[in-house]
């Protein structure tokens, strides 16, 4: 039986770990070839490592998806590895809390580029890059059918406490997905959001426990206290988390075939959660 996404070239920001990792590998055993990026060589060569002994082909970008020049450079793998561009999903990403009182610039500044900035300018790289290839498959009677999907959040729709800048970041990107949808569906091109409710990964573990994630040369606290992820589960209609696999089911039903007329819309993943 062939697979849904047999040849298909998926680029996969934030994929090394949690999310990511589990969406390049969903994607990769239906046939995806993967453009693995994490900010750390170890995590993105390990889900390569992953990808390749289950038999699927991965290469990696390693950076950070913020910096100017790695859009370009994460497109231009694609290119240069696998000839071509299919799916890109815009993942990377992570949270800075403080109430908006005591919010630094610095805060604001670096969730608006990690989850705003850097999807426009991935986009933005590879509009060249599926015209082109649009093109040709149009001058040869083929139509391609191409996906982007875009991570957004329960607080990008709804807000939360804490969240100003994660909030406003993610709530971008819903308008990001919904414009692009009418500027790219002449090239052939779905562009869709899911937004994550409450997810377990490394982000949402024991806060207790003291973990960092060190982003870009910053310590960033990690992880919720366990009495608020008990509160926060027993308002789920599920009663529980999210788990990695099961978000990336949710990337993967917008990335085949079936869902090739659905465009500009914003799939919540939350396990029955509608607002906090």
């Amino acid at each position: 039986m062939t697979r849904k996404l047999e040849g298909k070239v998926a680029l996969i920001t934030g994929s090394g770990r949690g999310i990511g990792r589990s969406i390049a590998l969903k994607l990769a055993s239906e046939g995806a070839r993967i453009v693995v990026n994490d900010l750390d060589t170890a995590p993105a060569q390990e889900a390569v490592q992953a990808i390749r002994e289950a038999g699927g082909q991965a290469v990696a970008c390693v950076g950070n998806v913020a910096a100017p020049d790695f859009a370009e450079r994460f497109v231009g793998t694609a290119v240069s590895e696998f000839k071509g561009l299919d799916i890109i999903v815009n993942n990377a990403g992570y949270t800075w809390d403080n109430v908006v009182q005591k919010m630094t610039d610095e805060q604001w500044y670096a969730m608006i580029d990690v989850h705003l900035t850097a999807p426009f300018r991935i986009l933005r790289a590879a509009q060249p890059v599926i015209r082109a290839l649009g093109k040709a498959e149009t001058e040869a009677g083929q139509r391609v059918m191409r996906k982007v999907v875009n991570i957004s959040s329960m607080a990008g729709l709804f807000g939360n406490a804490g969240q100003t800048n994660y909030a406003a970041g993610k709530a971008g990107i819903v308008g990001m997905t919904q414009t692009l949808a009418k500027e790219w569906g002449r090239m052939n091109v779905t562009v869709n959001c899911v937004a994550y409710g409450l997810i377990k990964t490394r982000l949402t573990g024991n806060a207790a426990e003291g973990g960092t994630a060190n982003i870009d040369g910053r310590d960033i606290k990690v992880g919720v206290n366990p009495d608020l992820m008990a509160a926060m589960e027993r308002g789920i209609p599920l009663g529980r988390g999210g788990t990695p696999e099961e978000a990336a089911g949710a990337v993967y039903l917008l990335c085949v075939p079936e869902s090739d007329y659905i465009s500009g819309q914003t799939l919540v993943c939350s396990g029955g959660l509608t607002g906090f």
